[in-house]
């Protein structure tokens, strides 16, 4: 080889070599707008996997509409069985004290359970689901909230004395939404918490375990056969006065009779409760009622000096 072609193949080697970072910065750089958009089609196509998943979410096959005006439709039809999945729930409020009952109440149905809260206390989302609602209701639910839940459950949260959320909010569990207070039709400050299935009430001892701070099973199946039992026992164990255990079922025909009987006298006696109201004395409230003081106070485990507080709620049968 002569010194021209040698000086030629080195001039070549090195001007390669010299190239060969400014190659790779160029294709780097070229790639960079196809990762992004790799990095798009990703998003999309999770989104759209997302999309795909809550359209097989139970609420889907329940409800058919979306509104923001009605807690419930007069109309409301429950399927014959139906599983509630309670799993991720997250309980309303740290309060343990329930002061009122679902069912039956000074001659109207009293549609969910009152527990006790303080104005200002935080309420919490029980399931993570969608804000429906978020209204003022002077004369019955006083500041309130209603969230439709992925597992086809809707709760409703009222008196409250502050709105947290919005309506159409993707709210998860555990999520403040109000603070506790006593707007409304009510006497004293509390929750009014409801769980309602496809607009109808149904009873939230069934769920919720407020004196343990649990949810009762993994599921609830609701089946339309055994309903009106279910809710009289679950008032039983978990409602106002309840000390019961679901261990303690009985077992033979006879003492499933008995509890059969125990569980109407627990519907009936949810009429025999009494919430005092702003000047209300233990004297006014016998009178009214018909009972003794003395047998008012042996009945609540109170003195007859004892203060009352508007909104307490006084068993007098």
């Amino acid at each position: 080889m002569n010194l021209k072609k040698l000086k030629t193949v080195t001039f070549i080697a090195l001007a390669t070599l010299t190239t060969l970072p400014t190659m790779g910065q160029d294709l780097l750089a070229n790639q960079a707008p196809i990762d992004r958009k790799m990095k798009a089609v990703d998003s999309v196509a999770f989104n759209q996997l997302l999309r795909n998943e809550a359209i097989e979410l139970p609420s889907t096959d329940l409800y058919q509409d979306w509104d923001n005006r009605y807690v419930s439709r007069v109309n409301g039809i429950l399927p014959d069985e139906y599983r509630i999945d309670l799993r991720g729930f997250h309980m309303p409020t740290t309060s343990r004290v329930v002061t009122s009952n679902f069912g039956a109440r000074w001659g109207r149905q009293h549609k969910g359970l009152d527990i006790k809260v303080y104005i200002g206390d935080t309420i919490c989302a029980a399931f993570s689901g969608k804000v429906r609602i978020v209204r003022y209701e002077p004369r019955g639910y006083g500041n309130y909230v209603v969230i439709r839940h992925d597992n086809g459950l809707e709760t409703v949260y009222g008196h409250m004395s502050k709105h947290l959320v919005r309506e159409n909010q993707e709210v998860r569990a555990g999520q403040p939404i109000g603070l506790g207070g006593n707007t409304g039709r009510s006497t004293g400050s509390h929750l009014h918490f409801e769980t309602r299935l496809c607009g109808v009430a149904l009873n939230p001892a069934l769920m919720f375990d407020f004196k343990n701070q649990d949810v009762v099973d993994d599921a609830y199946i609701y089946r339309k056969s055994s309903y009106d039992r279910e809710s009289a026992q679950a008032t039983r164990l978990r409602g106002v006065g309840g000390t019961a255990t679901a261990s303690a079922e009985p077992r033979t025909r006879m003492e499933v009779a008995s509890v059969t009987s125990t569980r109407q006298n627990a519907v009936s006696s949810n009429t025999r409760f009494h919430k005092v109201t702003k000047g209300e004395t233990l004297y006014s409230i016998s009178r009214k009622r018909g009972i003794s003081v003395d047998k008012l106070c042996k009945l609540n485990h109170i003195g007859k000096n004892f203060r009352l507080t508007p909104g307490q709620v006084l068993k007098y049968n």
